[in-house]
């Protein structure tokens, strides 16, 4: 297992191949992807043959310590991911001013027990620590308070709202996307550490 952090109750780790079957499980449950990209669930062949792989080539293409990683405790070998890399959705600057983009997705038997926030809080940490990144952004849809609370307690504040032409709108996007983030000063004074 190639172990990238580990926090009180997280071991955060490499996908690998093996993890087809959790991930297929995730990206296809309906209420995991409710304010993800069309809003409803991937077939398992997309899953197959673009999400996974693609998310495996990152740990070749990017820094060592970004990517997505597989969140997993002692007793549960997959709970989700959480992710850490250079900003590149709908509403971010992109580019080195943009920052890194924190994300996840976790399983609903997951849910509720604070496993997102404890995943966002190491990632941010180490974004500011390790990397020195200059700020960590995230985005979500307006409407998707579980997303926005786990943003917050990890110390990223609601800096705007966009609202963006989607070709096949869901339920809640009438309500735009937001914007949260929190710079290496705010986190150095104590916002988020």
């Amino acid at each position: 297992m190639d172990v990238r952090l580990r926090t009180d109750r997280l071991i955060l780790r490499r996908l690998s191949p093996a993890d087809l079957p959790a991930v297929t499980a995730l990206c296809g449950d309906p209420e995991v992807m409710r304010y993800l990209e069309d809003g409803r669930p991937m077939a398992p062949a997309r899953v197959a043959e673009e999400v996974l792989p693609a998310l495996l080539r990152e740990y070749d293409r990017l820094p060592e310590v970004l990517g997505c990683w597989a969140l997993a405790t002692a007793d549960e070998p997959f709970l989700g991911w959480a992710a850490l890399r250079p900003a590149h959705s709908v509403g971010l600057e992109t580019g080195p001013a943009g920052g890194l983009e924190l994300g996840y997705r976790l399983l609903p038997t997951a849910w509720g027990r604070g496993y997102a926030t404890e995943a966002a809080l190491a990632l941010v940490r180490s974004a500011f620590v390790e990397l020195r990144a200059d700020r960590v952004v995230a985005t979500t849809m307006a409407v998707n308070s579980g997303s926005r609370r786990v943003l917050e307690r990890a110390g990223l504040r609601h800096v705007r709202t966009f609202f963006e032409d989607w070709p096949d709108p869901i339920p809640g996007s009438e309500h735009g996307d937001v914007v949260y983030q929190l710079t290496r000063t705010e986190w150095s004074a104590g916002a988020g550490n």
